[in-house]
This record gives structure tokens, C-alpha cells and sequence, in this order.
């Protein structure tokens, strides 16, 4: 669907230029049209606004040109922290495929992942009582003869 969109996107942009032209034309058409005028008369010259299908182009460029870019887009993570998590332990890489087909830049995998590869808790009472018998055994290689 990227090629269709970027073709979109494209397609509002060759009409917003056409727009963007046409209106710089008619500008310089008006002031010519009231430099001819002046040096034929005294009165003031009329302003006119921009036709009304050039402002029509306008509009419809740039509504094509957000209809291109939107189509493009990703679709939209969920916001809630569970829902994201669920959706990558159940998807994987397969569910942040960008639109090329690569895994997005950010995915970064299981985000419980130290948490859940984190050591079990120590037991220090177990530990305490070891200390103090090694403690009575003499320390071990203490390093003194």
C-alpha cells in the first residue's frame, strides 16, 4: 500500500503546484493588467481576489495530499502499556512490521523481560548461617599459615 499512497501524495503535490503556479499567474496578469491601465487613465485600480477555481484547486490538493499521507501511515499503537505488552508476547517481530516490511526501529521486544528473567530472591537467613559456619571452620584460605 506504500506505493499507493506515495502516488497520492505525489498527485496532490503536481495539483497544489499547478494551484500555487496558477495563482502567482494571475497575480502578475492583475498587475500588469493595472499597470496598462494606470497610463491610460488616472482612476485607481480595482483589486481583484483570486478566482474561485484556483482557491477549489487549493483545497482539493491539499485534502489529496493528506489523503496520500494518511493512507501511509502506520497504524496506531495501542495506548494502554498491557495492550502493547500482550500484543508483542503474542505477535512477536511479526506485529511491528513497518510498512517496508522491516521491523520498526523502536521495537525493543518484551518490555517485562527483566523482570521476568531477573534472579530469584535471596534467602538470607540461609546465607547468614553459612557465613557463620564457614566462620567457625576457620574462614578457608585466609591466606595466614
Amino acid at each position: 500500500m506504500t506505493w499507493i499512497s506515495n502516488t497520492i501524495t505525489v498527485f496532490g503535490g503536481l495539483l497544489l503546484a499547478h494551484a500555487c503556479y496558477s495563482a502567482q499567474e494571475h497575480a502578475a496578469l492583475q498587475s500588469f493588467r493595472a499597470a496598462a491601465t494606470s497610463t491610460l487613465t488616472s482612476s485607481t485600480p480595482v483589486a481583484s481576489s483570486l478566482p474561485v477555481d484556483i482557491a477549489i484547486e487549493t483545497i482539493a490538493a491539499t485534502l489529496v495530499i493528506v489523503l496520500g499521507l494518511v493512507l501511509g501511515t502506520r497504524p496506531l499503537r495501542p495506548i494502554q502499556w498491557r495492550v502493547w505488552a500482550g500484543k508483542i508476547e503474542r505477535e512477536g517481530e511479526e506485529g511491528f512490521l513497518g510498512n517496508n516490511g522491516e521491523v520498526e526501529k523502536d521495537y525493543m521486544g518484551n518490555p517485562f523481560t527483566y523482570l521476568e528473567s531477573r534472579p530469584s530472591f535471596v534467602d538470607i537467613h540461609r546465607q547468614r548461617k553459612e557465613f557463620a559456619e564457614w566462620i567457625k571452620n576457620g574462614g578457608g584460605g585466609t591466606g595466614k599459615k
